[in-house]
């Protein structure tokens, strides 16, 4: 396994991080847990230490079920980072009471990575105001806490102001190859590694989607590496810059789980004609994307019963693949009449929490004018 280190903190993790966000779930919802607990187990045997989970994941049970599983290990086997959900914060106290909650969920005394959940310019304004950090910081004094960072979902500047604010042990930034221009991007890594902050990445694959590529677009990729899976490119070309020492992926089957190993235990970083590859893959995603919807589903649920990642999946797949047939079966078929895009009622809830700060109400809109119908 690709091992990473934190020069920093003097710290050695895998480079593949286990994100707990997406588990396989049974028909009811909940986590499959015969088999989420079988991918961790592998996931261990064969070398991942970092294992991030968070309170929100999972309707609240992420970190309940990694604690049970992480519960038959060495407490020096593996590094758990967690997150403070930063919007169930009103006063200062309430900081301590759901760290206290998220331990013994995770039944540990002390957690490695603990970051200040999905901050944007509203949620890092008030918990300034708040001396929020002040209490997080308390917490890592009394050895509660090993190393203390953020993960990001605003524009630059926001991330600019933040990372600036003080020397942080590391930050969490969502990147990939098609989305450097959003978000913290490439701006965000170069400063990041000029201040000697470490960089933890998500949405590397970007939601599965570039998993799943067209064949038209697939082809530039296999016709280089037949047997090696388009999520290797994807990881590969995140784990190629120095700064990046974890790299987080939601696995939902342990196939994701087996082909990450496989890339990060036979790893090798890009070279420059595989990085031509990629250029060229990009430039033909970003001229077919309708929107940079990852499927994180922090807008739901909505009030009125829209399901807008489902609609977002459609609408952007239809754009890139191209296939008409799916599309119309996927938006007038399987989903439910109440959860399509038309029933939109344009409160303004999706917005207002969306890391991406995609105008959902306007592509909504979109979604049902151009899905096409019989």
């Amino acid at each position: 396994m690709k091992t990473s280190y934190f020069e920093n903190l003097g710290v050695k993790t895998s480079l593949l991080g286990f994100g707990c966000m997406r588990f396989p779930t049974l028909a009811n919802g909940n986590i499959d847990e015969i088999q989420a607990e079988r991918m961790i187990d592998h996931a261990i045997r064969n070398g991942v230490t970092y294992i991030d989970t968070a309170y929100p994941y999972h309707a609240g049970e992420s970190e309940s079920f990694v604690g049970k599983v992480l519960k038959k290990y060495n407490r020096n086997q593996f590094t758990i980072a967690t997150k403070l959900p930063v919007w169930k914060v009103n006063k200062k106290e309430d900081v301590r009471e759901i760290f206290s909650e998220q331990l013994n969920k995770l039944q540990m005394d002390f957690v490695d990575f603990y970051l200040l959940h999905a901050l944007d310019n509203e949620r890092w304004e008030s918990l300034l105001k708040l001396d929020v950090l002040d209490e997080v910081l308390e917490l890592q004094k009394e050895g509660k806490i090993k190393y203390v960072g953020f993960s990001f979902h605003d524009e630059y500047s926001v991330f600019e102001k933040i990372i600036t604010y003080r020397k942080w042990d590391f930050c969490q930034i969502q990147y990939n190859y098609v989305d450097t221009e959003i978000q913290a991007g490439d701006k965000g890594y170069d400063l990041a590694e000029k201040l000697g902050i470490p960089l933890i990445i998500m949405e590397p694959i970007k939601g599965g989607n570039l998993a799943n590529l067209p064949e038209d677009i697939s082809h530039i990729f296999k016709s280089y590496h037949p047997t090696k899976s388009l999520s290797s490119w994807a990881l590969r070309w995140v784990a190629s810059h120095p700064n990046v020492k974890v790299i987080l992926s939601g696995m939902s089957t342990m196939e994701h789980v087996t082909d990450n190993l496989d890339t990060f235990i036979n790893f090798s970083i890009q070279n420059e004609d595989e990085m031509k590859c990629v250029d060229q893959v990009t430039k033909i995603i970003k001229s077919r994307t309708k929107n940079g919807c990852t499927g994180c589903e922090y807008c739901m649920p909505c009030p009125h019963g829209v399901n807008i990642p489902r609609n977002f999946r459609i609408w952007n797949d239809y754009s890139i693949y191209r296939n008409e047939a799916q599309a119309k079966r996927r938006y007038w078929k399987d989903m439910a009449a109440s959860e399509r895009s038309d029933m939109c009622q344009e409160c303004g809830a999706c917005e207002a929490v969306c890391p991406q700060s995609i105008q959902i109400i306007r592509d909504l809109k979109r979604v049902t004018l151009e899905i096409p119908n019989d």
